[in-house]
């Protein structure tokens, strides 16, 4: 009977078969490192004799993966942190910015808004220059004078048509001084928008209709060769307490006192500009003046844009040259000195019509 071969020993041929301890033996490797993916999941445990378990394979592993997971997870709450932080800081300062801009900016509507308040104080400028003609400086402004109270428009029956043109008009139609009321001009008013507030008021019963003469003021504000300079500057008209600017055409006793009233002597002539008023003499309103070689309406522009001027800040100029324009801000009443007359600070070309500055 032949003997069965047992697995693991020698054939006979070859003796004694002895018994090989470590033939059989399956050498397990240890736990390689983690794999590219990095994900700190160990290598799949061989079977076999002596092979770790699956969960000893796997307390192996969770020392060195467990700690990288905590730290990573903290690194992402200290980044989130961070990142929160600077989200908030730099929404302090947006807000911080716009607060400063808006009180920058704010500051031009605190007196109608637009350049005049851009401008040295008016109460403070006609120093530099005065009013036209007026012979004594100007000293501290009354409080600003509030809107009268609106009364029904006067007919015109003084002397003048409803238009207010007074080119037939003599010495003897202009009402020597009149009761000190005041009505507010209301056609093309625009209460809100951009541009300097300004409001014009005319003496009741001096025979001027003041939405007409306001027509005639807005036109030469909104002139190119004026003070709007193309669009430089604007002006708007308003009816209540919030223009800076108030244009009144007055009879010349009430010239005379409101002009007083800041210092100045206009001795029923002239016109004046203090603080935030200026005073139209009727008389110049109507009859032009002699030394003017123009319409009437084109010395109301002169009117209106050397004593808006001064409300700008500017003072008096005097001739630059025989034969050229007289500035808008020279006293054109008391003589041209060799120029020629004119009515706006700008040419149509948009330079300067300018001069030597009085001292």
């Amino acid at each position: 009977m032949t003997r069965r071969r047992t697995t693991g020993t020698l054939p006979p041929a070859y003796g004694e078969p002895v018994r090989d301890e470590d033939t059989f033996r399956l050498r397990v490797p240890p736990p390689r490192a983690p794999g590219p993916a990095g994900n700190g999941s160990p290598p799949p445990a061989r079977s076999g004799p002596g092979a770790p378990s699956g969960s000893a394979s796997r307390s192996r592993s969770r020392p060195a993966s467990a700690p990288r997971s905590r730290s990573a997870a903290r690194s992402r709450v200290r980044r989130r942190q961070r990142n929160r932080r600077r989200v908030l800081s730099l929404a302090v300062l947006v807000l911080a910015v716009v607060a400063g801009a808006a009180l920058l900016v704010g500051r031009p509507w605190r007196h109608g808004g637009g350049p005049a308040d851009a401008a040295p104080d008016p109460s403070r400028t006609a120093p530099a220059g005065g009013p036209d003609n007026a012979s004594e400086p100007l000293e501290d402004a009354p409080e600003p004078t509030p809107p009268p109270t609106p009364t029904p428009t006067p007919s015109a029956s003084a002397g003048a048509d409803a238009s207010g043109e007074g080119d037939a008009l003599g010495p003897e139609d202009i009402p020597a001084s009149g009761p000190g009321t005041f009505t507010v001009a209301r056609a093309g008013v625009t209460p809100k928008g951009r541009g300097s507030a300004y409001r014009v008021e005319v003496e009741n019963g001096i025979g001027v209709d003041p939405d007409r003469a306001a027509a005639d003021i807005a036109a030469v504000l909104a002139d190119p060769r004026g003070w709007s300079h193309g669009g430089e500057r604007s002006f708007r008209q308003v009816a209540d307490g919030s223009a800076g600017l108030v244009i009144r055409i007055a009879t010349p006793a009430t010239t005379d006192r409101e002009c007083g009233a800041y210092g100045l002597k206009t001795r029923g002539e002239v016109n004046c500009r203090g603080g935030e008023k200026v005073m139209v003499n009727l008389k110049r309103w109507q009859l032009g003046s002699p030394q003017f070689d123009g319409p009437v309406s084109e010395y109301r522009a002169l009117i209106v844009n050397h004593e808006v001027g001064h409300w700008l800040g500017r003072g008096h100029e005097t001739c630059p040259g025989k034969g050229r324009p007289a500035p808008a801000m020279m006293q054109q009443i008391d003589g041209l000195k060799g120029c020629v007359a004119n009515a706006w600070p700008y040419d149509a070309k948009g330079r300067y019509l300018g001069g030597p500055k009085v001292p």
